[in-house]
């Protein structure tokens, strides 16, 4: 087996806003796995500032990957831990390798175009008017669930641009929900979240930064409005810490990043774990190209998922890999009549 990678540097069509700061590109590498006439491929969607695995020596550890790979040494999951997207893009490559095709890893009606996946309509942080102007594409394209990163405006201002939307929609005729990114502060997060309770907000992902389990597991056993983990989950490995994280938090909702969590089985080991303690859970990807978003939503549907899922929609970079994945309306497709651009 011959194994390459590839570093490839996404760009934004329009500037995304997050409180983290806004983004402009997004790098992401390939691994590709070669076996006579097969092949694979396999995203390694490092997340700068956000992933565990942000370190100088990143690179370093692909290149010690494919040279374990080439010399027919045994690679495994677990010594890839400390580096979540390796492991996901390395997970997914080898699917991709002993796949029907090199870009089908679940073979289910999503795959065949009969299914499709809900998926949420994510609002970028901005000026009012920007978000306003996303919110109201988002509903001509029949999203009933909505999603809006919040924290970066005047908080009473980001109210009044939900009560817009509430005035106009029931929660039964549209699902909102909010990520803070950990932009609220523990000092004012309850009167926050009160606020938020009133417009009926679904839940709220991450409202204070992690890695405060303390105040976290204070504030999910007084919230008015669910909490979702998110960030909180990122660099957690241990089996033991993830119980006891859960344990200690007991959060309303888990979020499934896979290519900052570890890839498909490891977030299957969080989502065991959730069920145990009837936490709910859903997945979102987190800025990969069509590459990665193709492999995250078949992975999702076979999961056997009911409500929205956080996917991508493939269109915010102008120099995404073309695919068969399409948007409509409100519904993550597989359109088995367009083709892959595998040149790239």
């Amino acid at each position: 087996m011959e194994a390459t990678y590839k570093r490839y540097l996404l760009k934004f069509k329009v500037p995304s806003g997050t409180s983290r700061g806004v983004l402009m590109e997004k790098e992401t590498w390939f691994l590709f796995l070669k076996d006579g006439l097969k092949r694979g491929i396999g995203e390694c969607a490092i997340f700068r500032g956000l992933s565990s695995d942000d370190r100088p020596d990143y690179e370093i550890q692909l290149k010690l990957l494919c040279n374990q790979i080439n010399m027919n040494n045994k690679v495994s999951l677990e010594i890839l831990k400390n580096f979540p997207s390796i492991q996901m893009g390395y997970e997914m490559a080898v699917l991709s390798l002993n796949g029907k095709n090199s870009f089908e890893l679940f073979p289910s009606k999503f795959t065949d175009g009969t299914d499709s996946i809900p998926i949420n309509g994510l609002i970028w942080m901005g000026e009012i008017d920007f978000m306003k102007a996303q919110i109201k594409q988002k509903i001509d394209e029949g999203f009933d669930c909505l999603k809006l990163k919040i924290g970066a405006l005047p908080f009473e201002k980001e109210l009044e641009l939900l009560s817009e939307i509430r005035n106009e929609f029931s929660k039964d005729e549209m699902i909102i929900r909010v990520d803070a990114n950990g932009g609220f502060s523990p000092d004012d997060v309850m009167d926050k979240l009160n606020k938020l309770a009133n417009l009926d907000i679904h839940s709220i992902e991450q409202p204070i930064k992690a890695n405060q389990r303390k105040r976290m597991s204070s504030i999910c056993s007084k919230t008015p409005v669910p909490i979702a983990l998110d960030e909180e989950l990122i660099g957690v490995f241990d089996p033991l810490d993830r119980e006891s994280l859960l344990d200690q938090v007991s959060p309303q909702y888990i979020i499934l990043k896979p290519s900052l969590l570890g890839g498909f089985k490891s977030c299957e080991h969080w989502i065991e774990l959730a069920e145990q303690r009837s936490i709910g859970w859903w997945v979102t990807s987190a800025l990969e190209s069509n590459i990665g978003l193709n492999a995250i939503a078949q992975w999702t549907y076979q999961l056997g998922i009911t409500s929205h899922q956080g996917l991508g929609t493939g269109g915010l970079f102008s120099n995404n890999i073309d695919s068969p994945l399409q948007v409509k309306p409100g519904q993550l497709k597989f359109n088995i009549n367009s083709c892959w651009n595998t040149k790239f």
